[in-house]
């Protein structure tokens, strides 16, 4: 058995900005950044892909983190967004969950507002400008 689990994100280029997105809103300081020209065969990537992002990690707090890597072209991977992966926050605070639904959400897809839903739970759920989809779950009675 595990002793943690992350959620690990692939994009097209563009992870670098994507990771700066969540920070400003998350919080926090990222761990274990590499670019692809620290790799062994970083200098045989073309010159546009060397300053990608080859592995990056933003830690969430109680053994929580998401990391995330560019898909790159030049070394055979390709990558499709699907709906198929969330990520799911659960929030100490309404106060927090709103924060992080206001601030992730903006400039995306809301799915489900963050209300009160019929199993007693604030909850949202919305695909952010980045394409990946994340849920939002505050429970009042914890």
């Amino acid at each position: 058995m595990a002793a943690s689990a992350y959620v690990y994100l692939n994009f097209m280029g563009n992870t670098e900005e994507a990771f700066e997105f969540y920070r400003s809103v998350i919080g926090g300081e990222f761990s274990g950044l590499m670019r692809f020209e620290d790799t062994p065969h970083g200098k045989e990537l073309p010159e546009a892909d060397r300053n990608k992002i080859m592995h990056i990690g933003l830690p969430m707090g109680a053994g929580t983190m998401i990391m995330g890597t560019d898909a790159l072209e030049s070394m055979g991977q390709t990558l499709t967004f699907g709906n198929n992966n969330y990520i799911c926050l659960g929030p100490e605070s309404l106060e927090e969950a709103e924060h992080l639904f206001n601030g992730l959400s903006a400039g995306g897809k809301i799915e489900q507002q963050l209300e009160k839903m019929f199993w007693g739970d604030y909850f949202a759920s919305f695909t952010d400008k980045f394409g990946v989809s994340w849920m939002v779950n505050y429970n009042d009675k914890q």
